[in-house]
């Protein structure tokens, strides 16, 4: 039997190079702090790569960097260079037959006009409706702030569709930054065709030319020290000990961007309400596809809802109109995300896709599709049930006695965007840092 190893000792060990862990670890060397960066993939990048087929480039779907916080954007802008496009989003909803402007519940103008009316006077009763209890979950929370055309035409199918469960099973808290509020006067200027007002946090974007994997490719050349396929085979929370293949090393802080359940099932010990809470986490895969085609696409957008059911998926996006640069001159690269959270039959899927995409108007011919390539993302949505906030007000208080810090959109298990996730990075170092000035 082996001798057992000596611990090597790291003031602060960083466990996933994905935007969150990248960041982090950055933010450190930027403090002095000793640390080192281990990933279990032989790439940096999580969830934010790219990937090059015959020519065409893919995301892991849309990755958009809607950047506001001025300090993030220099280090962003200084880490990519020139080789950026700055993008107004051009968004759009697909329903009834026709496009209509997003948000759908600002922009009713061009719907059918007896859906038009239905969702105007729905928001309108809701608007002028006395003041009622707080709204307990999503599907309530729609009711109460578009009405119930709104809500019946795209909020509540188009969210069952994106969440995987009915709104009813999430609570509204999620939901505050991410679900444009309209006025009342954006409501009645989008039912008449005079909106103006750009409503949402993502009107603007920076997209990288080549992909948003050059993103975590730069900061990794800039940390320069990522130690890669380097996986934890255990976590011993109490002794402070990251079991790897070949070493054990001992640290004083941990920063973990894996998501929340892998980390903790990584560990050697958890009390039984932690692993009870743990249990409770919910969350939902994705299953896409990755199209090329041999034609442009043939509207000018940047992504399309989808909140009818006939249709097999609940959002397309076109890589290409991010950056011409994803596609080979003259064709196009879409990513279409697909509402069955079970693996798809291509035979029947791709064709019934194609005749979708001929439908909405992006292709003159189901023959443009050059090819298309199923991909899965076992990590998609977090999924805020009503046991979401009790499970987390106990795991956290663990972590913390553990000086585990579990960041990141599925290291801190919430719903946020590719600059939440270089800020919880930022974070996680400072907090790392103050653990360390406590010892």
């Amino acid at each position: 039997m082996p001798a057992p190893l000596t611990p090597s000792k790291t003031p602060v060990v960083v466990l996933g190079a994905g935007l969150t862990g990248l960041s982090a670890a950055l933010h450190l060397r930027d403090l002095a702090v000793e640390h080192r960066l281990l990933e279990k993939l032989p790439h940096p990048g999580g969830h934010a790569i790219t990937v090059e087929d015959s020519g065409f480039r893919f995301d892991r779907t849309g990755h958009l960097l809607h950047l506001r916080d001025p300090e993030m954007r220099a280090r962003v802008l200084g880490w990519l260079g020139e080789d950026v496009v700055e993008v107004e989003r051009n968004s759009v909803i697909w329903s009834n037959g026709v496009y209509t402007a997003y948000p759908f519940q600002a922009n009713t103008f061009g719907l059918p006009p007896e859906v038009a009316y239905e969702c105007v006077m729905g928001f309108l009763r809701a608007h002028y409706a006395p003041p009622g209890a707080e709204p307990k979950n999503f599907e309530e929370f729609c009711l109460t702030h578009f009405g119930e055309g709104i809500s019946r035409h795209f909020m509540i199918p188009y969210n069952s569709r994106l969440w995987g469960v009915h709104p009813r099973e999430i609570t509204s808290a999620w939901c505050q930054r991410f679900v444009p509020l309209p006025k009342l006067e954006d409501v009645i200027a989008g039912a008449v065709g005079a909106s103006e007002r750009k409503l949402g946090y993502n009107t603007h974007f920076v997209y990288p030319r080549l992909g948003i994997g050059e993103l975590p490719l730069a900061m990794a050349r800039e940390h320069g020290r990522v130690e890669l396929s380097r996986s934890p085979r255990s976590i011993d929370p109490s002794r402070r000990l990251v079991t790897l293949d070949d070493e054990v090393v001992q640290f004083d802080a941990l920063i973990s961007s894996a998501p929340l359940p892998s980390l903790l099932a990584s560990f050697t010990e958890l009390p039984p309400p932690v692993a009870e809470a743990a249990s409770k986490l919910r969350c939902t895969h994705l299953y896409y596809l990755d199209v090329a085609l041999d034609a442009p696409c043939a509207q000018p957008v940047h992504w399309i809802y989808v909140p009818e059911e006939k249709y097999p998926f609940y959002r397309v996006g076109c890589y290409s109109h991010f950056s011409a640069a994803m596609a080979p001159p003259g064709k196009a690269g879409l990513y279409v995300e697909l509402t069955d959270r079970q693996e798809p039959d291509l035979t029947r899927l791709v064709p019934e896709v194609a005749a979708a995409l001929t439908e909405m108007g992006l292709v003159s011919a189901p023959s443009a599709l050059l090819f298309a390539r199923l991909r899965r993302i076992d990590f998609a949505y977090v999924i805020f049930d009503h046991d979401y906030f009790a499970a987390l007000d106990v795991i956290r208080p663990f972590l913390e006695r553990s000086r585990v810090i579990s960041a990141g959109r599925y290291g801190a298990w919430n719903y946020s965007s590719m600059e939440d996730a270089l800020i919880f990075g930022r974070e996680a170092a400072a907090t790392a840092r103050a653990l360390l000035d406590q010892s």
